[in-house]
């Protein structure tokens, strides 16, 4: 080959700077009949033409699909405009689940954000009335008098069919506590379990909590002593002359994942009243 035409081509050093790869790379793709170079010349050089550019974005592009190389080889080798088409196709199919996925992990990022950045913010020892919308909410089977475990294949059931239905979106699992067993002290004794979901894409079974008045109460530290929790919500209900109207919705708003033991949990507790 002349040294014209020579110029014409990318050498290997050229083209790896090109690919933003290491020699080595294009050396061993060589060596496995993967990516050949359009030129060798008697001692040895390898040379590239811009043309096979296209070509090593393919192989690149397909190793983000986690294809594996003797894959991408056979592609290549029985290569046609319809091979192109169904293998592309295949790959966009898996693109569009990756992106949703990427979509969903980032509402749970910005869910949890939001929820402890509230959190920090928020005096635990401060019980309010406020206005709530209504919101959607998906539950569990029945748990109320159920026995340990009873309770703990309802909850594994539970968590396994919401990751399932992908209706995780940051926001902690809840509990609803029915007026009874408020009244009653028994407040471990839940009626159901519950997570929040979209309003635009509601399971089968959605519970919607209902719009209304709710008394907002923090209990700061582990469950096991909530209860001096709830005595304060009923002490300011009867002070505010108001009455359980159904059930009382706990969730965790700090736990395990930001902050060590369980003595800095916050658990918010929002009781329905009229």
């Amino acid at each position: 080959m002349s040294e014209l035409n020579i110029g014409k081509y990318f050498t290997t050093g050229e083209f790896a700077k090109l690919c933003n790869v290491k020699k080595q790379t294009l050396i061993h793709y060589d060596d496995i009949g993967l990516l050949t170079p359009d030129v060798k010349n008697d001692k040895g050089y390898r040379y590239y033409s811009y043309q096979q550019f296209e070509v090593f974005s393919v192989i690149s592009l397909l190793k983000e699909f986690n294809m594996p190389l003797k894959e991408i080889k056979w592609f290549l080798t029985n290569r046609s405009p319809m091979e192109l088409i169904e293998l592309f196709k295949e790959k966009s199919l898996e693109l569009e689940k990756k992106i949703k996925n990427l979509h969903r992990m980032q509402k749970i990022i910005e869910t949890k954000i939001s929820l402890t950045e509230k959190a920090l913010c928020m005096d635990d020892s401060e019980i309010t009335l406020r206005l709530e919308e209504e919101e959607p909410l998906f539950l569990s089977e029945p748990i109320l008098n159920s026995s340990d475990a009873e309770f703990l294949k309802a909850t594994s059931d539970f968590i396994d069919y919401c990751n399932e239905h992908e209706f995780y979106s940051g926001f902690p699992i809840g509990a609803m506590i029915s007026k009874e067993k408020i009244i009653g002290g028994n407040h471990d004794n839940y009626s159901f379990l519950y997570t929040k979901v979209n309003d635009t894409d509601h399971p089968p079974a959605v519970h919607v909590k209902p719009k209304g008045l709710y008394i907002v109460a923090y209990h700061r530290g582990s469950y096991e002593n909530i209860s001096e929790t709830y005595k304060r919500i009923i002490r300011f209900m009867e002070h505010e002359n108001l009455n359980i109207k159904s059930f009382a919705y706990e969730e965790y708003i700090l736990d395990e994942v930001s902050v060590k033991g369980y003595e800095n949990y916050l658990t918010q507790i929002m009781v329905e009243v009229e």
